[in-house]
C-alpha cells in the first residue's frame, strides 16, 4: 500500500503525537501536499529514467534520426527489447523530456526538440546535462550509509562513489569547460593568457579527472601544469587520459604524498568547485596563498550561493536540489575527517570568499563577469 500508519524512529513521545493527530486536517490541503511531495517522488524516478535513457544510448539514437521514431524503430536502433523501450518512452513523453504524437494510440512516434539533443544526446555542447544523471546510482545507494553519518557525523569522500562517481563528476563539467575556459574566462583574468603563452606554472587543486589541465597543456605548450586530487580513481583516470594525448608538460599528485610547492613559485592557481568540498578550506587557501608567487593569480570557482537559506531559496530556484546534492557528495565530502568544515554546496558565498582570501594574506579580489548558471568566479591575487 502507498501509505503506511507506522511512525519513524526516534517517534515523538505519545502525548505530542496523540496532540498533532488530534488536530483538524484541511482535506483540500491535504491532497495538495500529498501531491506536492510525490512529485518529488516522480523527479526521482524520471531522473532513474533519464540515466538510463543516457546510459542505454536511447537519446543518442533519437537524436540521430532523421524522423521521429516508434519505440519498435527506437529498439532495433539500440538492439534493446521493444517492450521495455516503449515503457520507457511513455515516461519520458508524459515527463515531457522526449516529444511524442499520439494521434495512432499504440504506434506513438517519438523524438527530441533541438534543445533536448543539447542537453541530453550532445556530450560537447556546454549545456549538456547527462553527467550529474550518470552518477545517480551511486549518489543512491549511499542512502544505505547516510544514516551512519548523521549519527556519527562523519561523512564520506569523493571515492566512496567509485569510478563512476569521477566520470560522472568529468562529464558535468567538461563541455562548458571545453567550449568556455580559453575563449571566456582566461581573457578575462588580467595578464593570465600573456604568461601562459610565455610560460608560466600553474597548479590546479582538486583537478579531478585533468579535463581542464589537459585543455590548457594542449593550448600553452610553454608552460607547465601540475594537478592535486585526493580522489585516486580520478587521478588514475587524468593519468591515463594524458597519456593518451602524449602530454609532457601536464603530471596529477596526490598532495597528501606530493604536497602543493609553498615557495611562492605559482602563476595561476586553479580551483574548480572544490573549495566547499574540503574538510579544511580555510588550510587550503593558505597553502595557496603560500604557493602564489608575488604578481601570480588565483582562478577561484565556486558554486554561486548567498548568505543565508532565506536569500539561497529565494533566489535559486534549485535550492533544495544543491541542500540534498550537499548532504550525498559535498557536505559529505567536507565532514569526511574529523573536525572537517562542512561549508556544504552552498556554503562558499562570496562574503565567505573573501574572507577566507584576506585571512590568508590575499588582499585584491574580483569578481568576473562570467555568465554561468551554477558557478560564480573570482580573480584572487596577493
Amino acid at each position: 500500500p502507498m501509505w503506511s500508519t507506522s511512525r519513524p524512529e526516534p517517534a515523538l513521545a505519545d502525548s505530542a503525537y496523540s496532540a498533532v493527530m488530534s488536530q483538524p486536517v484541511d482535506p483540500d490541503r491535504l491532497k495538495r501536499f500529498s501531491f506536492h511531495v510525490f512529485t518529488k517522488l516522480e523527479g526521482a524516478v524520471t531522473a532513474g529514467m533519464i540515466h538510463l535513457g543516457d546510459r542505454l544510448g536511447l537519446y543518442r539514437a533519437l537524436a540521430d534520426a532523421a524522423t521521429p521514431l516508434s519505440a519498435t524503430e527506437l529498439a532495433e536502433r539500440t538492439g534493446l527489447d521493444e517492450r521495455w523501450v516503449r515503457e520507457w518512452a511513455y515516461n519520458q513523453a508524459a515527463a515531457r523530456i522526449i516529444g511524442v504524437d499520439a494521434t495512432v494510440p499504440g504506434q506513438e512516434l517519438f523524438d527530441l526538440a533541438p534543445e533536448a539533443v543539447a542537453v541530453l544526446a550532445s556530450g560537447d555542447h556546454p549545456a549538456f546535462g547527462m553527467g550529474m544523471f550518470h552518477q545517480l546510482p551511486h549518489l543512491m545507494r549511499t542512502l544505505d550509509d547516510l544514516p551512519e553519518s548523521f549519527r556519527t557525523g562523519c561523512g564520506f569522500d569523493y571515492d566512496h562513489h567509485g569510478l563512476e562517481g569521477a566520470i560522472g563528476i568529468e562529464r558535468s563539467f567538461e563541455p562548458w569547460s571545453a567550449a568556455n575556459l580559453i575563449p571566456v574566462v582566461l581573457p578575462a583574468l588580467d595578464g593570465v593568457v600573456d604568461a601562459l603563452r610565455a610560460g608560466a606554472r600553474v597548479i590546479d587543486i582538486g583537478c579531478g579527472t585533468g579535463s581542464a589541465l589537459l585543455q590548457l597543456a594542449e593550448a600553452f605548450p610553454a608552460s607547465t601544469f601540475r594537478g592535486y586530487d585526493i580522489s585516486q580513481y580520478a587521478l588514475g583516470r587524468a593519468d591515463a587520459k594524458r597519456d593518451a594525448r602524449c602530454l609532457a608538460n601536464v603530471t596529477f599528485h596526490d598532495p597528501r604524498r606530493d604536497p602543493v610547492p609553498a615557495d611562492g613559485s605559482i602563476d595561476l592557481v586553479l580551483t574548480f568547485d572544490c573549495i566547499h568540498d574540503m574538510t579544511q578550506p580555510a588550510e587550503v587557501v593558505r597553502g595557496i596563498a603560500r604557493a602564489l608567487a608575488p604578481e601570480g593569480t588565483w582562478l577561484l570557482v565556486d558554486i554561486k550561493a548567498l548568505d543565508t537559506f532565506e536569500q539561497n531559496t529565494a533566489k535559486n530556484p534549485m535550492a533544495s536540489l544543491m541542500y540534498g546534492m550537499s548532504v550525498m557528495t559535498c557536505m559529505a565530502s567536507a565532514l569526511s575527517e574529523p573536525g572537517g568544515a562542512g561549508l556544504g554546496t552552498l556554503g562558499l558565498p562570496e562574503s565567505r570568499a573573501r574572507e577566507l582570501a584576506r585571512d590568508a594574506g590575499l588582499t585584491r579580489f574580483r569578481r568576473l563577469a562570467v555568465e554561468h548558471s551554477v558557478n560564480a568566479f573570482f580573480e584572487i591575487r596577493p
